[in-house]
């Protein structure tokens, strides 16, 4: 399965952020083909002390590496990753991973 997670430090108006990111930036991530599920998970502690590095972490699910080629090379992604440039820029960081399950 491969993955794609996106990370989000705590933005200056949490509930602007949380409006927009629920209200269109979701919904246009939900549109992009090939994406197996989303998960949205909101950062509450750090397990180690101290505030946590981020605030949301954002994990887009994909069967393959085919599919995840796919999705990032497709129109609803370009729209995405536009939207998330206007609504996050400087908040946010982008990886990929392959795991197991």
């Amino acid at each position: 399965m491969y993955k794609f997670f996106a990370l989000y430090k705590t933005p200056d108006d949490v509930p602007a952020f949380l409006e927009h990111y629920e209200n269109v930036h979701a919904p246009l991530a939900r549109k992009i083909p090939g994406l197996k599920k989303l998960v949205v998970n909101r950062i509450t502690g750090n397990a180690f002390g101290g505030d946590p590095p981020y605030f949301l972490i954002a994990e887009m699910q994909f069967d393959s590496k085919e599919d995840f080629d796919a999705a990032m090379a497709s129109p609803e992604n370009r729209e995405s990753g536009r939207d998330a440039m206007q609504f996050a820029k400087g908040l946010i960081t982008a990886l990929i991973a392959e795991s197991d399950d």
